[in-house]
C-alpha cells in the first residue's frame, strides 16, 4: 500500500478534521489555564516592548514575513529567552512524523524542542503571515498540523501548545488527544502585547517543568514567571 503524505503546507482545517477527527472545542481548560496565568512584567520587558509595539504600530503595514519575524516576533522570542542546554526555540526547521497513516512534514516557522543542536522532542510550534487578511494557506491548521507530529513524538502525554500569527495578530492554541482550541486574537499594537510576552513566560516555564519531570532542565535568566 503506497505510504501516504501530507505537507503541512498544503492543509486546512476541515482536511485535518475530516482526515484526523479532530474537534474544535470553544473552551478548553489547559488553554484557559495557560492564558489565564498570574506573571510579572519587568521595567526592562515593559520598556522593550513599548518600544517593539510602536514600531510594529508606525511601520508594520510596509513588513514582509521576514521582516515581521526580525524585527518583532524575534524579539519577543529573545525577551522570553527560552534557550538553555537542552531546549531551544528553533526558527524554520524541518519536521515530520507518522500520525496514523500518513507521514506529516514541512517546516516549521519557529518552534521549542528539546535538542541542543537541532529539534529532537518538539513541545510548541508556531507559524507566521504577514497578511492580516487572505494569506495564501491556512496558517491555524499548518501549525495544528506540526503540532500534531509533537504529540506524537510525546506519546500523547500532554496537551501541545501553539501559535499562529497574521500580521499584529497573535493566535495562542492548544491540541489534546483529538480536541482543539484557538484563543481570540490579541493585538500586539495593544496593550495586548504585555498579555502576549506573560503567555510566552508561562509557557517557558510549563516547558521547562515537563522537561524538568523527565530527567532535569534549568531554565536560563530572563523571561522567568514569578
Amino acid at each position: 500500500m503506497k505510504e501516504k503524505k501530507l505537507n503541512f503546507k498544503n492543509c486546512t482545517q476541515q482536511m485535518l478534521e475530516d482526515i484526523f477527527g479532530l474537534t474544535q472545542v470553544p473552551r478548553h481548560k489547559a488553554l484557559q489555564e495557560w492564558l489565564e496565568a498570574e506573571g510579572n512584567i519587568s521595567d526592562f520587558e515593559r520598556k522593550t516592548l513599548g518600544h517593539l509595539r510602536e514600531n510594529l504600530m508606525l511601520r508594520g503595514h510596509t513588513w514582509n514575513e521576514t521582516e515581521l519575524r526580525d524585527k518583532f516576533i524575534g524579539p519577543m522570542m529573545v525577551l522570553v529567552n527560552f534557550d538553555s542546554d537542552k531546549v531551544q526555540y528553533f526558527a524554520e526547521r524541518g519536521l515530520s512524523g507518522r500520525v496514523e497513516e500518513y507521514e506529516l512534514s514541512g517546516s516549521v516557522d519557529g518552534m521549542i524542542a528539546e535538542g541542543r543542536w537541532k529539534p529532537e522532542k518538539t513541545y510548541f510550534c508556531m507559524n507566521e503571515y504577514k497578511k492580516e487578511k487572505d494569506p495564501e494557506g491556512d496558517p491555524g491548521a499548518q501549525a495544528l498540523a506540526a503540532m500534531m507530529v509533537a504529540q506524537e513524538q510525546n506519546g500523547g502525554q500532554f496537551p501541545i501548545t501553539g501559535l499562529y500569527v497574521k500580521g499584529k495578530l497573535w493566535y495562542f492554541m492548544i491540541l489534546h488527544g483529538r480536541a482543539y482550541a484557538v484563543s481570540e486574537p490579541y493585538t500586539a499594537t495593544l496593550d495586548h502585547v504585555y498579555e502576549i510576552l506573560r503567555i510566552l513566560k508561562r509557557l517557558k516555564q510549563v516547558i521547562y517543568e515537563m522537561v524538568s519531570g523527565e530527567g532535569g532542565a534549568t531554565p536560563p535568566e530572563g523571561g522567568t514567571t514569578n
